[in-house]
C-alpha cells in the first residue's frame, strides 16, 4: 500500500511550479562540509513512497558529475546527496525530470501530516458514497428491473464521479505523475484497476444491462485507502522517536553581543563563540561550555538518567539537555547543524537509509513489480477471454490480479523493521548510524574490546605522583594539558597545569603521546618505545618498577607513571551476556601487561593482548577476519578509529573522540556497556522478524496470485487481502518493539579459544 501517493503532494507541487529553484549559494549555506572537499546536502522530497522511487531517485542522481552517492530516506521522504568540489550539481533539475517536486529540508520545520490529513478524508468521502451506492443496490438486488433499475444504475454513477475523483485521486494523480516522466509505481495498477471497474459499471448501465458494480468500484478504493491509512499510520509510530528527537531542539536562544546588549537569534544562526542566555526551563540550544551561573539539568537525553545533575561554570553541555532551575550563560562551540543532537537526529534518519541484504532484494523486486503485474493481468485477461469468452469475467478476473499483486508487503518487510529496531535501540539509549549494520552485528562471533575509556572508565587515576620529581611532574602536566588522553587528564588534573615550561612546540601523535620542544630539548610523554627512544629493551630507564607511560628528555626518560583506572560497574555482566550468546571476547590495549592482566581477571577476558599500537589493532582484527570470523570492534579513542573501520561492525561510546564517532556503525549514549549486548540481541531479533517478513510476502503472492488468476478472487476482496499482507508485516514488526531482551547465562569458554599474542 505504501506506494507514490502523497498526501501533500498537490500542495507541494503547486509551491514547486510557482516558486524557484533555490539559489546555488542558498545550496552552499545549506548543506553540511564532510571535510576535503565532499559536501552533504540534505533534500525533502515529499513524493517518495515506495521502492521504485528510491531507485529511480538514486540512479538519476548517481549519474550527475561530482555526485558521490545519493542516499533515499523513505521514512523521513529526504535525500542526502553527497558531492565533491565548489560547483553545486544540478540536484533540483534532475528531480524535476523525474517527477519528483524537492526543496531542501530545514531541520526547524516541523509540518503537519498533510498525508493522514487527505487520507482521512478520502477514506471518508468513500465510505460515505460506498454506503449509498450499496442501499440503491439493494432495490436491484431485491428484483427492481427496466427504468427503475437504470435509474438507480445511474444514480449509482453519479455517486461514484466525485468519489473516485476525490477519493481516488491519491492513485491517480501518482499514477499520472509517474506515467508523464516515463516511469512505473505501484499505484499505477490500482489506478488502471479502479477506472476498469468503473468502466465496466458505466458501459453495463448504457447498454442496461441487468448487473453494474458501481457499489464494488468504490467499496474497493474504501478498502484500499483504509488499508493505506493504517499503513501510514503504524509507519508514523514506528517513526516517532525521530519526531520526538527533532522536537526537543530549541527554537534558538537570547545572545548576549559584547556591547551588552541582548538580541534573540534563530538556532539556524547560532554560531561557536557566541554567549548564550539560558534561563530556566529552556533547553540548550548548541553544544558548549557554561561561563557563569548554576542550576540542575535533566540530561536524560544523553545519559538516559532522570536524576538531575547540578552544574556550574565549566561544565561542558549538550544541545537538548533541558535546564531545569537556574539562568546559565553559555559559551557555543558548535553551529546547531553540527551539534549532538543533530548527529543523533541524523544517526536515527540514517538508520532506515542503510541498504542491508534484504533490502536491496526486495527494492529490486519492488522495481520489477509494474511491468510483471501489468502483463500478468493482461495475459490473465487473454487466457479467460480464450477459455470463456465472457469479457465482463476476464476484465473482472484481470482487475483482482492487478489488484492483490501489489507486493507492498515485500516493499515494507525490511524497512518498517529497521525503523522499529532504530527506535528500539534509540529508546536503550544506543544509536544506528545505518540499517545494514545491524544485519552485521547480528552476524558477529567475535567481540574485540578496547581497555582504557571502553571497559573501564577512562578516568585513570595517577597512583605513583610521590615518586616522581616534582620538576618532571610539572613539565608532564604541561604537556598533559595539549591532549584530551585519559591518561594526559589524569596527569594535568593531578598536578595542575603551571604553564611555566615555555614550550616553543606541542605536538600529540596518536597511539604513541606528546613531543614538546623547549629551547634545545626534545620531550615525549607517552609510550615507553617512542618515548624512550634510547633506553635499551629490557627495562633501562624503568624508574619506579613501571612500565607504560612515560616522560623522556632527549630520548632518556625521567620519570614514569603508573595509573589505576576502575572498569565499569557492569561490564562484567555484559561480557558474560556476549559469551552466553557464544561470542568470543577478546581485550586489546597499548597499556601495560600487567595494567590488562587486572581489568582482564576483574571482568573474565582470558584472551588479551597488551601493549598494541593502533596498528597493531588493525592488524589483529585483519587475522581474524581471514579466519573466517566476523569481528565487533568496541572503542572510543582516536587510536581506535582505524580498528573501528576495520572491523565487520563497530560500537563507540558517545564520549569518544569525534572521529572514532563517526566511524563507528552504533553509538551508545549512556554509561553502560550493557548496551552492546542489548543492541547484539535486538539486531539478531530484527533479523528474524525481517525473513519472517519476507516469507510472509513470498508466501503471500504464492497463494494469492494463483487464485486470483484462477478466477476465485473478486477484485473487493483482492483490495481487502492486499491490505491484510501489509498490516500483517507491519504487526509483525511492531512486535519488536514490545521485545524485552534477555539475560543470558555465561557459557564455558569456546574450545580452541587464542591465547593472547597472536591471532590464530
Amino acid at each position: 500500500m505504501s506506494c507514490c501517493a502523497p498526501g501533500a503532494e498537490m500542495a507541494l507541487e503547486v509551491a514547486g511550479a510557482t516558486s524557484a529553484s533555490p539559489s546555488s549559494e542558498e545550496i552552499m549555506l545549506a548543506s553540511r562540509s564532510l571535510g576535503g572537499d565532499i559536501h552533504q546536502t540534505d533534500l525533502s522530497v515529499p513524493t517518495v513512497h515506495c521502492g521504485a522511487c528510491i531507485q529511480a531517485i538514486e540512479a538519476a542522481l548517481g549519474t550527475v558529475e561530482n555526485v558521490a552517492s545519493a542516499r533515499v530516506n523513505l521514512s523521513t521522504k529526504r535525500v542526502s546527496v553527497r558531492w565533491r568540489g565548489d560547483i553545486v550539481p544540478p540536484f533540483f533539475a534532475v528531480l524535476g525530470r523525474l517527477g519528483y517536486q524537492a526543496h531542501l529540508f530545514d531541520p526547524e520545520i516541523h509540518e503537519k501530516d498533510r498525508t493522514l490529513s487527505e487520507l482521512i478524508r478520502a477514506v471518508a468521502v468513500a465510505g460515505f458514497a460506498a454506503g449509498n451506492i450499496m442501499l440503491l443496490s439493494v432495490s436491484i438486488w431485491s428484483g427492481a428491473g427496466g427504468a427503475t433499475r437504470d435509474l438507480f444504475h445511474w444514480l449509482s454513477a453519479l455517486i461514484a464521479i466525485p468519489a473516485l475523483a476525490f477519493a481516488g485521486g491519491i492513485y491517480f494523480r501518482s499514477a499520472w505523475n509517474a506515467l508523464r516522466h516515463g516511469r512505473m509505481n505501484m499505484d499505477v495498477p490500482i489506478a488502471v484497476g479502479i477506472s476498469l471497474a468503473y468502466a465496466m459499471s458505466l458501459y453495463e448501465t448504457i447498454n442496461h444491462g441487468d448487473h453494474a458494480y458501481f457499489d464494488a468500484s468504490v467499496s474497493l478504493l474504501f478498502f484500499l485507502l483504509i488499508g493505506r491509512t493504517l499503513d501510514h499510520v503504524m509507519r508514523e509510530r514506528a517513526r516517532t522517536a525521530v519526531n520526538g528527537l527533532s522536537r526537543l531542539a530549541a527554537r534558538g536562544s537570547v545572545v548576549l553581543r559584547h556591547d551588552g546588549t541582548r538580541e534573540y537569534v534563530p538556532v539556524a544562526e547560532l554560531m561557536p563563540g557566541m554567549r548564550l542566555l539560558i534561563a530556566a526551563g529552556e533547553r540548550i540550544p548548541v553544544d558548549g561550555d557554561i561561563t557563569s551561573g548554576n542550576s540542575d539539568l535533566d540530561c536524560s537525553i544523553v545519559s538516559g538518567e532522570s536524576a538531575p545533575k547540578a552544574v556550574s561554570a565549566g561544565t561542558y553541555v549538550q544541545a537538548g539537555i533541558l535546564n531545569l532551575t537556574g539562568p546559565l550563560t553559555m559559551r557555543a562551540t558548535a553551529a546547531a547543524k553540527d551539534s549532538f543532537l543533530a548527529e543523533m537526529v541524523r544517526l536515527m534518519e540514517a538508520a532506515e537509509g542503510g541498504r542491508s541484504h534484504y533490502r536491496r532484494i526486495a527494492d529490486r523486486v519492488s522495481v520489477l513489480y509494474a511491468p510483471v503485474v501489468h502483463l500478468a493481468a493482461f495475459v490473465t485477461f487473454l487466457g479467460w477471454m480464450v477459455a470463456s469468452g465472457d469479457w465482463h469475467r476476464a476484465m473482472t478476473i484481470a482487475i483482482a490480479v492487478l489488484i492483490i499483486t501489489c507486493p507492498c508487503a515485500l516493499g515494507l518487510a525490511v524497512p518498517i523493521v529497521q525503523v522499529v529496531a532504530a527506535r528500539r535501540l534509540f529508546e536503550a539509549g544506543v544509536m544506528v548510524k545505518d540499517g545494514s549494520a545491524m544485519e552485521r552485528l547480528a552476524a558477529i562471533d567475535t567481540a574485540v574490546f578496547d581497555k582504557t575509556g571502553t571497559l573501564t572508565m577512562g578516568q585513570p587515576r595517577l597512583i605513583n605522583a610521590s615518586e616522581i620529581d616534582p620538576t618532571m611532574l610539572a613539565m608532564a602536566a604541561d604537556m598533559a594539558a595539549h591532549s584530551r588522553h585519559p591518561f594526559s587528564k589524569a596527569i594535568a588534573a593531578y598536578a595542575g597545569f603551571a604553564g611555566e615550561a615555555k614550550l616553543d612546540f606541542v605536538r600529540e601523535e596518536p597511539g604513541f603521546g606528546i613531543e614538546a620542544t623547549a629551547g634545545n630539548d626534545i620531550w615525549r610523554l607517552g609510550r615507553r618505545g617512542w618515548a624512550g627512544w634510547k633506553a635499551r629493551t629490557g627495562g633501562e630507564g624503568k624508574i619506579g618498577g613501571y612500565g607504560g607511560t612515560v616522560l623522556s628528555k632527549n630520548g632518556s626518560i625521567v620519570a614514569c607513571f603508573a595509573f589505576e583506572d576502575a572498569p565499569r560497574s557492569d561490564a562484567k555482566a555484559a561480557i558474560q551476556q556476549l559469551k552466553g550468546a557464544r561470542v568470543s571476547v577478546d581485550m586489546l590495549s597499548g597499556d601495560t601487561e600487567r595494567a590488562c592482566s587486572e581489568v582482564a581477571d576483574k571482568l573474565g577476558i582470558e584472551n588479551f593482548v597488551p601493549a598494541l599500537l593502533p596498528s597493531g589493532k588493525v592488524e589483529w582484527i585483519e587475522a581474524l577476519t581471514r579466519a573466517d570470523h566476523k569481528v565487533l570492534m568496541v572503542g572510543d579513542g582516536l587510536n581506535d578509529t582505524p580498528a573501528l573501520r576495520a572491523a565487520h561492525v563497530s560500537i563507540a561510546p558517545a564520549t569518544a573522540a569525534d572521529i572514532g564517532r563517526k566511524a563507528a556503525d552504533f553509538v551508545f549514549l549512556r554509561e553502560s556497556l550493557l548496551a552492546v549486548p542489548l543492541a547484539m540481541e535486538v539486531s539478531r531479533k530484527a533479523g528474524r522478524l525481517i525473513r519472517q517478513n519476507i516469507a510472509i510476502a513470498i508466501v503471500y503472492n504464492a497463494f494469492a496470485v494463483p487464485i486470483a488468476i484462477l478466477g476465485h478472487v473478486t477484485p473487493l476482496i483482492a483490495a481487502i487481502a492486499m491490505s491484510a499482507s501489509s498490516l500483517l508485516v507491519i504487526g509483525n514488526a511492531l512486535r519488536l518493539q514490545g521485545f524485552a531482551p534477555t539475560t543470558t547465562a555465561p557459557s564455558a569458554t569456546r574450545a580452541g579459544i587464542r591465547p593472547w599474542g597472536q591471532p590464530s
